[in-house]
């Protein structure tokens, strides 16, 4: 009960008060910065990704000095409160608070090192999708069927993770088209590179191409065309796949081409 009572002598009640407004004000002032942020990528689409960064870094700075400052209010941080700290109440909060640290620690280490940032379309674990915040704590994934993913900072020091864009505004579509394996590939891929390089959402500014090679596809022969094209900007990347199959679709129906089956061989089979 007397080290209960020690302790409380270090608290400064008032600064409690204060640091709760500090915590709030500080919450305001992101909150609005965020909306400032999403405001100005509307208006200047091209410079979206570069936006959301700086606004990242910008919260996490205003996050971190808001708890600093917040402690430096609440306690009185003489030698005799370290010394008492040093003790069983430090190893209990060690303990409790091991995870959150080491969270933090990573979220600076993600803002430094930039395996990826806000925006970015990247795959961790079985999840895919755009990074929409980096905090203190963790990280902010939204899926392309729009599920809000948290991760701890922690997990990506850890374990692997693959980024589509690494800060560019456009990225690399792959889609795949298969064809039974005696159809007219030339004519096929002819319709498949007409669909990437006349739909709206290709990037011609950078290189486009159409790889064939033979594959089992479900079990039958096939050849497949994989198309390998730049979006424009990450956000039409499900609107580009869509309006590149449907072009495909189109082409292939009018040509004839068909999809791939089992194809019947004359002769007898060796014994």
């Amino acid at each position: 009960m007397e080290q209960n009572v020690n302790i409380l002598e270090f608290v400064r009640v008032g600064g409690l008060v204060t640091s709760v407004v500090v915590i709030a004000v500080s919450w305001f002032v992101a909150g609005l910065l965020s909306r400032t942020i999403d405001q100005l990528g509307e208006r200047f689409a091209g410079r979206r990704l570069q936006f959301q960064q700086v606004g990242t870094f910008l919260r996490f700075f205003i996050y971190l000095v808001a708890f600093t400052v917040s402690v430096l209010l609440s306690f009185k941080l003489s030698d005799q409160m370290l010394l008492t700290l040093g003790g069983t109440l430090a190893v209990t909060l060690g303990f409790a608070f091991k995870d959150l640290a080491a969270s933090v620690l990573a979220g600076i280490t993600i803002l430094l090192d930039k395996p990826f940032q806000v925006g970015d379309r990247v795959t961790f674990a079985d999840f895919y999708g755009e990074i929409t915040a980096i905090g203190l704590r963790s990280v902010s994934l939204v899926t392309l069927d729009d599920n809000l993913v948290t991760i701890p900072n922690n997990k990506f020091l850890t374990e692997a993770v693959s980024c589509g864009n690494a800060g560019a505004l456009d990225m690399l579509v792959q889609n795949d088209f298969y064809i039974a394996y005696d159809q007219d590939v030339s004519s096929a891929r002819r319709v498949v590179a007409d669909a990437i390089t006349t739909s709206r959402y290709t990037y011609l500014d950078k290189p486009w191409n159409v790889l064939v090679n033979q594959v089992v596809h479900h079990g039958y022969y096939a050849i497949r065309l994989r198309a390998k094209v730049y979006v424009l900007d990450i956000q039409y990347e499900k609107a580009l796949e869509t309006d590149v199959t449907v072009r495909v679709i189109e082409g292939f129906r009018e040509l004839g081409i068909e999809p791939p089956s089992v194809l019947e061989r004359s002769g007898a089979l060796p014994a």
